[in-house]
């Protein structure tokens, strides 16, 4: 009986009506009123309060105020982000092969190279091959490969094609050879003995890849040429061309020397490298 009028009791004070008037306060003159109930301010109230929350969701999700909330980003700062994202990973992949050529370069200055390497990529090993005991007769899809090319090019007035056997080298100087290219040693060069002062040319047409003084051999000259091949020119007293610089055969490009700590008289210091590996300059070079 206790929990009936109880129950009771809350329901009527629930459900008891209640009069919100506003009144006009130097008149006394009634402006508004209204009904209530608890029940109604209850539902009034949530309502309100779930209207609240989703308006508050809606703005932050569907406007750019949720850019200003921290851990929000907008959507072109995220483009930004990506775009450079791509860019990054593109100059590491630069960098990784800046890093591979410059790798190189130290390599054919410090001439830190095995005979091993030497052997295995040696022009003189292939040159030695005997061509009468390879099997050079062509298999039926290569012939009809060869075929289609032809009728491919037969028309086409852009080709050019320029045989590597045209490829001369230019003596950079002329003169006595005081050390020759020695593999055991690792003299991958050959010194030519020359007057102080004599013009240094480019042995073959090039971009000049490294033109700096050096401690060990003075000024140096690397350039870079056609079919993989690169020419280093070392003692020198002074260099007329600049990294980045485009050459002749035959163009000074420096001015023979006697600097450096190695070097024990005027002389020219020549290197050849094909591929990444040294090769005997006298092969392809007279110097005399």
């Amino acid at each position: 009986m206790a929990e009936k009028e109880n129950k009771k009791k809350f329901r009527k004070k629930l459900l008891h009506k209640y009069r919100l008037v506003v009144l006009n306060e130097d008149t006394f003159e009634e402006r508004f009123a209204i009904k209530l109930t608890r029940l109604n301010v209850f539902v009034i109230v949530s309502l309100g309060t779930i209207l609240l929350i989703f308006g508050t969701i809606f703005l932050i999700a569907f406007t750019s105020l949720k850019e200003y909330i921290p851990g929000y980003s907008s959507t072109a700062l995220k483009k930004k982000a990506t775009v450079l994202n791509y860019k990054t990973d593109s100059l590491q992949q630069v960098i990784n092969l800046n890093e591979q050529y410059y790798a190189s370069i130290k390599k054919v200055l410090t001439g830190d190279v095995t005979s091993l390497e030497f052997n295995r990529d040696s022009i003189i090993d292939a040159a030695s091959i005997d061509a009468s005991q390879l099997d050079l007769k062509p298999t039926k899809e290569d012939s009809i490969l060869r075929e289609l090319v032809d009728k491919e090019d037969k028309y086409n007035v852009f080709e050019t094609t320029i045989s590597s056997t045209n490829f001369v080298l230019f003596p950079p100087v002329n003169g006595t050879i005081s050390e020759g290219y020695n593999i055991k040693e690792k003299h991958f060069a050959v010194d030519v003995v020359v007057a102080k002062d004599t013009p240094v040319k480019a042995t073959a047409n090039g971009t000049v890849i490294f033109a700096e003084w050096t401690a060990s051999t003075g000024y140096v000259v690397i350039i870079e040429h056609s079919y993989e091949l690169i020419s280093v020119y070392k003692h020198n007293a002074s260099v007329t061309k600049e990294q980045g610089d485009l050459v002749k055969s035959g163009e000074v490009i420096a001015m023979a020397g006697n600097a450096g700590e190695l070097s024990t008289g005027p002389h020219l210091h020549f290197e050849l490298w094909s591929r990444g590996y040294p090769v005997n300059p006298t092969n392809f070079i007279d110097f005399n």
